[in-house]
């Protein structure tokens, strides 16, 4: 589904419902009452063989008789009848349905997404509640009660978790732009719905729960987008492998682990809640403060110290930051508070302060300019109502300019005593919130997200190792191996692979026979390393098959006997190969990791970091998904280091991190380079100082074979194939490729080396030179919905940027956006048509339709430009400016 057609699916002018109903507690009648109740401008069709009308409305006993098309239908009959009603939708015209029943197996499920195919109708559901939009007046649900209009966006697989927040939020005033139910997303899915409402601007934030995702680089891809521009929070269910499956069964996906979904979230900048109570947190949160915070510090302002303690703890607990207060600022509270010899934060005013004094201590930090973040805290006091103390805080806010004051949440205690209080916040604008620690938990979503968010804008180090990645030896190497029937490859073998990227293993010797392990080991020297090879054992340690510190020829040889006793006991099925021998590293203080790349259905290869074992599952890793970067690489560390899968330990030799990154870099190379790569285990790698050694390696080969229907990678990788050496017409030769975001300060430099003039003409007026996150949007971007050329030329000691085309398309992939500016200082050398030749070839490959641009009349060289590159060129003379449309299909 397009965003075309979402919008309007979102924006229907007449609404029809399938298997409307008189009788109380059928679908048919809910959604009925709703649609009527909800204040829906246009005509609502009730279709029904049984009433002549529904809710007093003339009812049509079929959709041919319907007098006029519906854009939008709500289907609420039985599951064996939506591929005819579908169908019959279909041929009268009907674009959009949505489809409430549920319980539809995998093969209806199939049928219904084929009839809806064929017959041209955008589905919602099935097995949902439905969709409400606010300022529409629209209610087409079952649901029990109203959303009210507001700026937020909720997008539910769950008809339970809607009817749930519906009425949550109903109690603490927070409305909603859209509320949509999306259920087994047959046809409609979150992608599409968050690339419309990343566009939306009656959307201010969005809220996701989610049980599973099936097109998962879509969704990485949508998510990024729109979480570039607001809040995106998700919850995800299924964190234990029972919950996963019934949340399978639920709606019919794919089970995908739980660590690859924190991966995936990350990665597209969003914030994972964990539960419902953490969703209510902050969806009150952003309806009342989307946009991101600027610091993180906190302050807290409580009358008793109780609670500032437990708000303490749960920020600290959370990584969360307590402000520093100003002398002058504490010098104020001290005057203000005169029974307390010391003042500190979190405030305590004391259970016996009056309002007064709460309103003296709430001015003074409100001007600190400290205080950019605010928690109060107040727990039930004799000597007034909270509410007045409600009414005292905001009465103070107020007072204060919007854009002046800090962030500020409300904490009431208690339960009777404190609902009045937490209402009248509510209803000026005040986040509020039961406990203390309640609180802080949605003030660590906002600080979570302003994290994530940075790390989408922050600039990459880059690292001049290329020369270590041999990639064509490498798939030269592979494609002999399979040709050679190896799959399976150990150590010896997978060594051949992985020294092709810079990834230095123990040196391996093979023996076929117990006399075999004893020649090599003397040829070795000892101590050594004695190691069974059967592709048929994956754990050669559970099995005894890995024997270390063997310190003659006769032990070896004894040992190997041994070892294949045992298997001939415990496997007699299983092939062995061999033996494998080492030289024994020295271990002592070197700190021993684990690094693999695991498949994961329906979302490609994943990158895994630990420490040494044997059975390490996703559980005990931190996950990302590749492609990596240095600066990804260092979050994947700081991650695993979070989870407590890799700890800090105390060694003369500290890991080099950078030099850790760099090889987490090649490894994801690796696996973007090699297709016909399926799993890698390094498992241990010795980290000592800078250097890395891996002492056991596992490849898995299988031909790869593309899939039409799923590409292989989450993430869309650098297009390096793109990469073109190009001549100028000075001579100078120069490298036309896609930007990539290590270019952010050559870009900055870039930008400052344009005219004036140029500048207006590229973008329409006078503008400040752009600021890290404007340049981190420009050099961090998706290749598979936008385009960056440059040309870049060595220069001292790194290279300059001499001009960029840029070419964005929508969505749907139909239309393409283009831009083109060169170098001041630059210009005359044929750079132009270079990049806008690249950005033409580009959006063919893409299967785009149509390119365009604007440009300003006084844009001389891009008009004639364009020209020759067979655009169409006219002009508006309303708006001042030149449109260039060139048509590719």
């Amino acid at each position: 589904m397009s965003v075309k057609r979402v919008s309007q699916f979102f924006n229907p002018k007449s609404v029809a419902v399938i298997g409307a109903s008189n009788t109380a507690g059928h679908a048919g009648f809910v959604v009925m009452r709703n649609l009527l109740q909800g204040g829906f401008k246009g005509p609502i069709m009730p279709v029904s063989p049984k009433h002549q009308a529904v809710h007093g409305v003339l009812a049509y006993n079929s959709i041919q008789a319907l007098p006029k098309v519906p854009d939008l239908a709500v289907i609420c009959t039985n599951k064996t009848t939506l591929v005819q009603i579908v169908t019959e939708l279909g041929e009268i015209g009907c674009k959009s349905a949505i489809i409430i029943a549920s319980g539809l197996n995998h093969e209806q499920r199939l049928a219904l997404k084929e009839a809806a195919k064929q017959a041209q109708v955008d589905l919602l559901g099935p097995n949902c509640l439905g969709l409400l939009i606010p300022h529409l007046g629209l209610n087409a649900s079952f649901s029990h009660t109203i959303a009210k209009p507001g700026k937020l966006a909720f997008i539910s697989q769950s008809a339970a978790v809607c009817s749930t927040i519906l009425d949550w939020a109903q109690q603490k005033q927070i409305g909603f732009s859209y509320f949509i139910s999306v259920g087994d997303c047959v046809d409609m899915d979150f992608a599409e719905l968050l690339d419309f409402l990343g566009r939306d601007a009656k959307t201010q934030a969005i809220l996701l729960y989610i049980d599973n995702i099936s097109e998962v680089r879509r969704f990485i891809s949508a998510a990024r987008a729109a979480a570039f521009s607001k809040p995106v929070i998700a919850i995800k269910t299924g964190r234990t492998q029972a919950g996963a499956i019934a949340a399978q069964q639920h709606t019919g996906g794919r089970s995908i682990d739980d660590a690859v979904y924190d991966a995936i979230f990350q990665r597209a900048g969003m914030l994972r809640v964990n539960d419902l109570r953490e969703l209510f947190a902050a969806t009150q949160t952003l309806a009342l403060h989307p946009k991101l915070l600027q610091v993180e510090p906190l302050t807290i302002l409580t009358n008793g110290g109780g609670p500032g303690v437990m708000a303490v703890d749960t920020l600290l607990q959370n990584s969360g930051k307590l402000a520093q207060l100003s002398d002058t600022t504490l010098e104020a509270l001290r005057k203000a508070t005169p029974q307390s010899e010391s003042i500190y934060n979190p405030v305590d005013i004391f259970g016996d302060s009056s309002p007064l004094r709460y309103k003296q201590a709430l001015e003074i930090l409100l001007k600190a300019p400290e205080v950019q973040n605010l928690l109060i805290i107040h727990t039930p006091s004799a000597l007034a109502p909270s509410e007045a103390y409600a009414e005292i805080i905001a009465d103070t806010l107020d007072a204060i300019p919007k854009m002046a004051r800090p962030y500020v949440m409300t904490n009431f205690m208690g339960e009777d005593a404190a609902y009045e209080a937490r209402r009248r916040c509510a209803q000026r604008g005040i986040p509020t919130y039961r406990t203390p620690e309640g609180a802080v938990g949605a003030f660590m979503h906002l600080i979570s997200y302003r994290r994530n968010q940075k790390h989408l804008t922050q600039t990459p180090e880059s690292i001049v190792e290329d020369k270590l990645i041999h990639a064509d030896d490498a798939k030269t190497i592979i494609n002999q191996l399979i040709d050679a029937g190896h799959h399976q490859l150990s150590t010896h073998l997978a060594t051949r692979i992985l020294n092709e990227y810079g990834i230095e293993c123990i040196r391996t010797e093979i023996a076929l026979t117990p006399s075999e392990a004893r020649e090599q080991a003397e040829l070795l020297g000892f101590p050594v390393a004695l190691k069974l090879v059967s592709k048929d054992i994956p754990s050669k340690s559970a099995v005894g098959g890995v024997v270390l510190n063997l310190n003659d020829g006769n032990e070896v040889e004894q040992t190997a006997f041994s070892i294949l006793l045992r298997i001939n006991e415990t496997f007699p099925e299983a092939e062995v190969e061999g033996f494998s021998l080492q030289p024994m590293a020295p271990r002592a203080g070197a700190e021993e990791l684990r690094i693999a790349i695991k498949s994961e259905p329906s979302v490609g290869p994943v990158i895994l970091l630990g420490e040494a074992g044997t059975g390490l599952g996703f559980g005990q890793s931190a996950v990302a998904l590749p492609p990596l970067n240095m600066n990804l690489a260092k979050y994947l560390i700081a991650a695993a280091h979070d989870k407590g899968v890799l700890k800090e330990k105390a060694l003369p030799n500290k890991v080099d991190k950078y030099k850790l990154c760099a090889l987490i870099t090649r490894i994801s190379q690796l696996v973007i380079d090699q297709p016909d790569i399926q799993s890698v285990e390094l498992n241990p790698v010795l980290a000592n100082a800078g250097q890395f050694l891996v002492l056991d390696a596992s490849i898995t080969l299988s031909k790869y074979v593309p899939d039409k229907r799923r590409k292989r990678l989450a993430i869309r990788p650098y297009p390096k194939e793109l990469v073109t050496p190009v001549v100028l017409k000075n001579g100078v030769e120069a490298t036309l490729r896609p930007i990539r975001p290590e270019d952010e300060r050559a870009h900055e430099e870039f930008d400052k080396s344009l005219t004036k003039e140029d500048r207006y003409r590229r973008f329409f007026g006078e503008l400040p030179q752009f600021n890290h996150e404007q340049l981190a949007k420009m050099t961090q971007i998706d290749y598979d919905r936008e385009m960056a050329f440059i040309v870049t030329e060595p220069y001292k000691s790194t290279y300059r940027t001499l001009g960029v085309s840029r070419v964005l398309m929508d969505p749907d992939n139909l239309i393409a956006e283009f831009a083109v500016v060169v170098r001041s200082d630059c210009q005359g050398l044929g750079l132009g048509k270079i990049l806008m030749t690249a950005a033409i070839e580009h959006c063919k490959k893409q299967g785009v339709e149509i390119i365009e641009g604007i440009t300003l009349p006084e844009n001389k060289g891009m008009i004639e430009l364009s020209k020759r590159l067979g655009f169409v060129v006219s002009r508006d003379f309303e708006e001042g400016t030149i449109h260039m449309k060139l048509v590719l299909k």
